[in-house]
This record gives C-alpha cells, sequence and structure tokens, in this order.
C-alpha cells in the first residue's frame, strides 16, 4: 500500500526539535508559535470531539484546527470564509491584477526590518496606483482596489510582492460619472514602475533617517549612512518590476482566482512529495519552463528555515483595501459605483443575509462532499456524541487578515 504523501506538519514535527535545538535562543517567539501551532493542528493536543451515526453507529473522531494563518491545513476553510464576505464587493466591470516587486537590495533589508519595510511597500504601491489613476493623462478617475502580500518565490526563497486587484474604472472628480479604462488596459506599467521606485526609496530613505530600521549579521554594516545609499544605488537605477496580468474575464472569475492568492502560505502540502532520510522533497515551478514542474530536494532543516522567512509581525494586516473598497466608506461607495454603472450588484452582506453556519457548510461548499451525511451507511447523519479535552493548551493564533 503506498504511504500517505507527507505534509509541512509532518516535517515540522520530525525535525522541529532539531531546528530549535540549531537555532537556539535566536529564534523568534513568533516562530516558535508557528511551529507549535502547525505541529499541534488537527491533533489530539488541540482537542476535538467524536461524532456518531444515529443509524449505524459508526464513530470517527475530528480534532481541532490550530487557526494560525502561516498554517496549510487550515487555509481552505478560511478562504471559503473570506470569499462568503467579498461577495458584496463585487462590480459589474472588467478587473485586472496589477504585481509589484521590489528587487533583491530591498528584500535584503525587509528580511529584518519587515513591519517596517512591508508598510512601506502597502503605502507607496496605493499612493502609486491612486496617483496614476487619478491623472487625467492616464484615467482621471479615483479607484479602489485591495492588495495582498506575498513574500515568497516557489522555492521558498525571500521575494516580497503586492498582488492588487483593482476594478476596470473609477468615479470621475465630481462623482457624477463612472469612467471605465480602456478594454483590456489598465495603466501604463513603466509609468506605475518609475513612480513606484521613487515613492518607495524616498519613504525607506526617511525610516533609516528615522532611525526605524535595525541591523544584524551581514548587514551591520548597513547602520552606517553611506553604506546604506551605496547598497541602494543599484535599486535607484534599475527598472523595478511592476506588471499587469491578463484581466479576468468577469467579476464571477476574480473571487475564486484571488481567493487562491489571499490565503496561500508559503508552500501547500499538496507540493509536498517526500520526506526520507532528513531531506524534503518538493514541486515547484520555475518561471523559465512553467510547463514542467519540478522537484527539489531541501535538508528538513534548511526547509523549516525557509518556511519561517515567511512569518509575518504579529498582528500585521496582509490583506489590506484602498480607495473606494477603504472600509469607511466602502458601502457608499460601492453603491455610487453600481448605480453609475446601471447595476444592482450583490446585496450587501448583513446580519440577516443566510451564511454558511460552520466549518461542515463551507466543506460541503468547496468539496461537494457531505460531512453530516455517514460516510458508511450514507444513510444516516453524524451527531457529536462526545467532545475530547485538550491535551495541552492551545497556542494563540493570529489574526487571518
Amino acid at each position: 500500500m503506498d504511504r500517505p504523501t507527507p505534509t509541512v506538519a509532518d516535517v515540522f514535527r520530525q525535525y522541529g526539535d532539531t531546528y530549535r535545538a540549531h537555532a537556539g535562543p535566536s529564534l523568534p517567539g513568533a516562530h516558535r508559535r508557528v511551529m507549535t501551532a502547525i505541529t499541534a493542528c488537527r491533533t489530539a493536543a488541540l482537542g476535538g470531539h467524536v461524532e456518531q451515526c444515529d443509524d449505524c453507529r459508526y464513530r470517527r473522531v475530528w480534532y481541532n484546527s490550530c487557526r494560525n494563518r502561516h498554517c496549510p491545513t487550515c487555509q481552505s476553510l478560511a478562504r471559503a470564509a473570506w470569499i462568503d464576505a467579498r461577495i458584496a464587493d463585487l462590480l459589474d466591470t472588467e478587473y485586472f491584477h496589477v504585481v509589484f516587486t521590489v528587487p533583491q537590495a530591498v528584500a535584503e533589508i525587509a528580511l529584518q526590518n519587515k513591519a517596517v519595510v512591508y508598510g512601506i511597500l502597502f503605502r507607496t504601491t496605493a499612493e502609486t496606483l491612486r496617483t496614476i489613476a487619478a491623472d487625467p493623462k492616464h484615467l482621471g478617475a479615483a479607484i479602489g482596489f485591495f492588495a495582498v502580500l506575498h513574500t515568497w518565490g516557489q522555492t521558498l526563497v525571500h521575494h516580497p510582492h503586492l498582488h492588487c486587484v483593482v476594478p476596470g474604472g473609477g468615479l470621475s472628480p465630481d462623482g457624477t460619472r463612472w469612467i471605465a479604462c480602456r478594454p483590456g488596459f489598465f495603466l501604463p506599467v513603466r509609468v506605475l514602475s518609475r513612480l513606484f521606485r521613487r515613492l518607495f526609496l524616498t519613504a525607506l530613505q526617511d525610516a533609516f533617517d528615522a532611525g526605524q530600521l535595525r541591523w544584524a549579521g551581514a548587514l551591520q554594516a548597513l547602520a552606517d549612512p553611506h553604506r546604506f545609499a551605496d547598497h541602494l544605488q543599484p535599486a535607484r537605477r534599475t527598472e523595478w518590476v511592476v506588471y499587469a496580468k491578463r484581466p479576468f474575464a468577469g467579476p464571477a472569475q476574480v473571487l475564486d482566482y484571488v481567493g487562491r492568492y489571499t490565503h496561500r502560505v508559503a508552500i501547500a502540502n499538496q507540493r509536498v512529495v517526500d520526506l526520507d532520510d532528513g531531506h524534503v522533497r518538493f514541486r515547484y515551478t520555475d518561471s523559465r519552463a512553467p510547463a514542467a514542474p519540478k522537484t527539489m530536494a531541501l535538508d528538513a532543516t534548511e526547509f523549516i528555515r525557509r518556511f519561517l522567512l515567511h512569518v509575518l509581525p504579529p498582528g500585521f494586516h496582509r490583506i489590506r483595501y484602498y480607495g473606494l473598497l477603504g472600509h469607511r466608506h466602502r458601502v457608499e461607495h460601492l453603491a455610487q459605483c453600481r448605480a453609475l454603472l446601471g447595476t444592482t450588484g450583490a446585496p450587501p452582506i448583513t446580519d440577516e443575509t443566510p451564511r454558511p453556519l460552520d466549518y461542515r457548510d463551507r466543506y460541503e461548499t468547496l468539496t461537494g462532499r457531505s460531512l453530516r451525511v455517514c460516510p458508511r451507511c450514507h444513510g444516516g447523519h453524524m451527531r457529536v456524541v462526545e467532545s475530547r479535552v485538550a491535551t495541552r493548551p492551545a497556542a494563540a493564533h493570529l489574526d487571518t487578515s
């Protein structure tokens, strides 16, 4: 019989102690908490419940999830919940997917200053999009969008970038007209790239001057202003990567597609191929040959190290909303856009709006399989008959934003 495919949690369970011992006191507390949560996820450590069929008496045990936003096992249901909440935001217009990436010299600084540099990435990306869109030479409209932070490449290296999803148009300055983009074209990426570079490097220099950046290891020399300037000089001369993917086929495609981005973690369990003799093998896609997936083998402790590179600072929001989609006036702005577009759109979500009651509803929506029907006799219903107490306190989970 084929042995089951290992998961990220299996790697942590077998080699987590080795990694902790190697890292010693330098291992950040946030990393320790993520390791503990993923290791305990859906095990007796977090408790659970026993269900029994009311017909054939078949029993099964369900253990609780850790709900940590970095856990690969927990993201499918979190994604479904996010999609439920975003349906009311859709507009009947074209949507665009724009990606902003920082160069390697900046990524190195970001790795030691995540909260500061990732915050700059969000702010300057938002300012870039809103400024160019408001320019009458390009669109001349106020736009709305949301941005999702990713920090990884296919081989788990540090590669911070923002995925932005933008409706194809916006409100005129006086709010009386909907101004649409040209079909299939949002904004010129070269113009976006150059403004983004200037705004980002200015904000990064301001953070340095204000003493907000911290240095360690190979980057300690950057505490000197001249060394810092020299380090960034290549980034000032090169074109920064901003690119627009092909527009979505329509609003109906947006949430399903983007949901895969909003709740993606550094590596999904499905990409792990094997765990053997202290090495993890996983699939990855080479951008130079995307049609032929490749396999990489890493020492298990190196795999864990790369995975933990992407742990976000506690409380840091990796999904943010801007312009017309900003939280404060979102409902009013969307109603105004729909009126100008001549559509009613999805009804706003209220306390009375029917929605999935718990994880079983969302699981059935995602997979088409019911957790309520007995898997053995297919006639009875599974009822909770016993609770299982956690064998140790659950690790505090981070918000799933």
